[in-house]
C-alpha cells in the first residue's frame, strides 16, 4: 500500500454474506441430511442456521477432539477455535 493511498476494505462476497454451503461426508455424518434453508435470494436465513462456531465444535467433534479443551495461548489469554461459544449440532451426526 503506498502513502497517501485511498484506504482499502475487505469485502465479502455480496452473494451470500450472511449464509453459507458446506457439504459434509462420512465420519459419522448424517446420510442425505440438509439442514438449514434460506431465503429465495440466499440472502438470509430462514430455518436453523449454524453458527461458525457451532459448525467447528461439530467437525471436531466427528475429528475426536473436544472443542473445549482444544486451546491455545496468544498474548497471556487462552483461545479456542470455538471462542467461549459452540455447540455440536447433534442433528447434523448419525
Amino acid at each position: 500500500m503506498r502513502p497517501n493511498s485511498p484506504p482499502q476494505t475487505t469485502r465479502v462476497s455480496s452473494s451470500s454474506p450472511r449464509c453459507f454451503t458446506v457439504l459434509m461426508a462420512g465420519a459419522g455424518v448424517n446420510k442425505g441430511t440438509t439442514y438449514g434453508e434460506t431465503d429465495d435470494f440466499s440472502y438470509n436465513i430462514v430455518k436453523e442456521g449454524v453458527h461458525v462456531h457451532d459448525l467447528n465444535a461439530t467437525i471436531l467433534h466427528l475429528m475426536g477432539v473436544e472443542h473445549t479443551r482444544l486451546t491455545y495461548r496468544y498474548q497471556g489469554r487462552d483461545f479456542r477455535l470455538t471462542d467461549i461459544h459452540g455447540e455440536v449440532v447433534k442433528k447434523l451426526l448419525a
